[in-house]
């Protein structure tokens, strides 16, 4: 009886062993790589797998600054290519009987042009810049109506008449200067106070705005002066230098 009961304990013994060994063996997933399974341990070599992710990490950046250099390479020839070697001043859309002045030797220009080609601005882009200037030019000039309005009724005829003694008194270069000081009142008023000045004062003797440019309607204008219809006040010099300009004016005609 107690030779039975050792034979079939013995017999049992290996067997619950075989079954616990099966229970544990792992099989490897079919995500993983047969490099990254540590065969002999049963499971994932976790060394190796962080070895070729810090591997691929490296050459992923390394990849990324090559690429962004070359995207900032390209953008650098892009914006070279659309900045012109000179710029060109173009005035567009002025008000009517508006002058303004922009020209190349202007100190505002030269900065401005220097800026936009170290920015890479294109053509259209710097004429944004010219015309905010130009705007604002115009922004800080009289309204002609409103000047007009304080000369009172005969605000025409004061303006034309600043103008033309203007033009018989002044050389080109003060006449030029004098202009912008006539587009207010108060500048007419001030050129009306110069005219009372030099009402009774000789024919100026060197080149005026009227010798250099002579006007036709500027002529007809000066005749008015009793100097030359009146025989009591007529003035034989100013008689022939009206007669002089007058040739002067139907030779550029010509």
């Amino acid at each position: 009886m107690s030779n039975e009961t050792l034979d079939t304990t013995t017999n049992v013994v290996p067997e619950v062993a075989t079954q616990n060994e099966n229970t544990s063996q792992v099989n490897k997933p079919d995500y993983i790589q047969d490099k990254f399974w540590d065969a002999d341990r049963n499971e994932p070599n976790l060394e190796a797998l962080a070895s070729s992710y810090n591997a691929l990490e490296k050459k992923l950046g390394s990849r990324t600054d090559e690429l962004s250099k070359q995207v900032r390479e390209d953008i650098e020839k892009e914006r070279l290519a659309a900045t012109p070697e000179d710029y060109k001043i173009e005035l567009k859309d002025l008000p009517e009987n508006v002058s303004i002045d922009v020209s190349d030797d202007m100190p505002i220009v030269q900065w401005w042009k220097e800026t936009a080609k170290q920015a890479g601005l294109n053509q259209e882009q710097f004429d944004q810049g010219v015309n905010m200037f130009v705007q604002n030019a115009i922004a800080s000039l009289p309204d002609p109506v409103e000047e007009m309005q304080k000369l009172g009724d005969s605000a025409k005829e004061r303006v034309e008449a600043a103008e033309l003694w203007s033009k018989k008194n002044l050389s080109p270069e003060t006449y030029k200067t004098i202009s912008s000081i006539a587009s207010t009142a108060e500048g007419v008023e001030a050129i009306e106070e110069l005219m009372k000045l030099t009402q009774n004062s000789p024919i100026p003797t060197t080149p005026t705005m009227v010798d250099a440019a002579p006007n036709i309607d500027d002529l007809k204008s000066m005749m008015n002066d009793p100097r030359y219809w009146d025989s009591s006040k007529r003035d034989p010099n100013y008689v022939k230098r009206i007669t002089e300009l007058y040739e002067k004016a139907y030779q550029n005609k010509k």
